[in-house]
């Protein structure tokens, strides 16, 4: 039977109300100002680690105007990738935003600093669920950024039958594009072989890597966290990708080419935080970028831009987030989906090598198949 984590199951019980949460602008709110205490700062630069396709059109040229500051953007495309890069040493990067399941590991090593509640006011705009993380319970190190699912993006003219299953995916006689992302590869293949997502039992993970050997002949792609423009560029007629991105191409191509699917065997949630890499060069400004983040507007404007669900609870009871996005299943999936939702839980070091070792090994095999 899958285990789930206290904050696992207390994110899907805030889901199920989230959607119910369509309600009529509230009172006004004041836009965003940036505090006095910047003023030295200005001139500065913020240098943020981050997902492609992960922030709203007008976030930073908007932060980068309210503060006099400059904002630099590098991206990574797996947690694994974004852990190998800040155990070598920060390069100079003051914001990152990784999954949740990467956050207790960057703890435990030493990789992240404290933050200063006092300096983020608007951290009381979270939904309180999000904040009681079990790995993070007072949010000391981390913060919700966004949050969603990951599952399968098709183009509906080129799969003919409605696809509601990961075996859909698998035995596709077409094109298909997996995700980089080892962890959500194997988790998937973990659960559709008929063991947990987050298993650690070397056996079972070794089925995995069979499964995905075996279901592997039409892959075109290991997408680097692009699996949705190969979609829409149309050279794989399915993808496994994230439930934002996939909606991101339907908006980008004015069309209802696309769609996304929560297989009904299960898929993930994943949640992205916000935090301050040790090693960062201007934690201060670090400090109000975050706050700037969990304000209402920016949260809803980072949410709707992305199609990704916002965390602010503020912003969801203003009714600032797309009532659309609120409406649409792959979004805020109802509460027959959200049964089989799993978290990918963190890894101990040896079960960690090991999947390494294994995503390692299927990728040599698809190159030299």
């Amino acid at each position: 039977m899958r285990k789930f984590t206290v904050f696992a199951f207390l994110l899907l019980v805030m889901m199920g109300g989230m959607a119910a949460q369509a309600q009529d602008a509230g009172p006004a709110i004041e836009p965003w100002a940036c505090p006095e205490s910047v003023q030295v700062m200005e001139n500065k630069t913020l240098n943020i680690f981050n997902w492609a396709t992960y922030i709203g059109e007008n976030t930073i040229p908007d932060f980068e105007n309210l503060c006099g500051v400059t904002v630099t953007l590098d991206y990574f495309d797996s947690n694994e990738s974004m852990l190998t890069r800040l155990r070598q040493g920060n390069p100079g990067y003051d914001i990152v935003i990784p999954s949740d399941y990467a956050i207790p590991t960057m703890i435990e090593e030493g990789l992240l600093l404290p933050l200063d509640h006092a300096r983020i006011p608007n951290l009381d705009n979270l939904m309180t669920d999000l904040r009681e993380a079990p790995f993070d319970p007072e949010s000391k190190y981390a913060v919700p950024y966004l949050w969603g699912t990951f599952g399968i993006g098709y183009n509906v003219n080129s799969v003919e039958e409605p696809v509601s299953s990961w075996m859909q995916f698998f035995e596709h006689d077409g094109a298909v594009a997996w995700t980089e992302d080892s962890r959500i590869m194997l988790s998937i293949a973990l659960l559709v072989t008929g063991h947990s997502p987050n298993s650690s039992d070397p056996d079972e993970i070794e089925v995995a890597k069979q499964f995905l050997l075996d279901h592997s002949d039409n892959v075109v792609i290991i997408a680097a966290d692009d699996g949705q423009e190969w979609l829409a560029k149309g050279d794989v007629d399915m993808a496994i990708e994230y439930n934002g991105d996939i909606f991101q191409i339907n908006l980008d191509c004015e069309c209802e080419d696309f769609t996304y699917v929560i297989p009904q065997e299960g898929s993930g949630i994943s949640s992205g935080f916000i935090a301050i890499p040790t090693g960062a060069q201007n934690p201060d400004l670090a400090q109000v970028f975050i706050d700037y983040i969990l304000d209402p507007q920016v949260g809803a404007e980072i949410a709707n831009f992305t199609t990704y669900p916002s965390p602010n609870q503020v912003a969801v009871d203003a009714g600032l987030i797309d009532p659309i996005m609120r409406e649409n299943p792959g979004i805020y999936p109802p509460e027959e989906m959200r049964k089989n939702l799993y978290f990918l839980l963190p890894q101990d070091e040896d079960t960690e090598q090991l999947f390494n070792d294994i995503w390692t090994e299927i990728k040599i095999a698809l190159q030299a198949g």
